[in-house]
């Protein structure tokens, strides 16, 4: 049985890049990058990974153009970056933008399903989302504000990292 091997970071970003846009309002395209002032505050004694409002790393720019800028955070062994483009991550979204997440993975891998294990800060009770196909374009909704530590596993690979939903 031969499995065949997962495209490239390129195409990722590439198909996600579609994936993303198709269905947008204009002004949902217009400010994929919102302004530095609308990062939520972390809660006291979060230890959510840094947003990077900047380049990406040069593994994760496939499919970007220029000096491809985006808010980011990358996973504490930097196997993977979450590109957001839903940013702020918000539990319940009415502005009609979603919680948008580009999951870009450093290193090939064989075709399989992204299982991203969510535990809220303070809670041992576990939410599952699975992206299909692996790291790529996703929303990932969770059900309630707070600091969130994702743990990450796609084939052959984990990281983990901690993201805050605001509320």
């Amino acid at each position: 049985m031969s499995v065949s091997p997962r495209f490239s970071a390129a195409t990722a970003v590439l198909a996600a890049c579609a994936v993303l846009t198709a269905g947008c309002t204009e002004q949902e395209s217009s400010s994929a990058v919102p302004s530095p002032s609308a990062a939520p505050s972390l809660a006291p004694g979060c230890s959510a990974g840094e947003i990077v409002d900047g380049p990406l790393p040069e593994w994760a720019r496939g499919g970007f153009s220029g000096d491809a800028h985006a808010r980011h955070v990358l996973g504490t062994q930097g196997q993977l970056a979450a590109v957001l483009f839903g940013h702020p991550l918000t539990v319940d979204r009415k502005d009609g933008v979603s919680n948008k997440i580009l999951w870009v993975a450093r290193e090939k891998y064989e075709t399989g399903t992204l299982t991203i294990t969510a535990r809220r800060e303070g809670t041992g009770e576990p939410v599952l989302r699975e992206v299909a196909g692996g790291p790529g374009p996703s929303i990932i909704d969770l059900p309630q504000p707070g600091c969130w530590r994702l743990d990450l596993a796609w084939p052959g690979h984990t990281d983990t990292m901690d993201l805050v939903y605001a509320g």
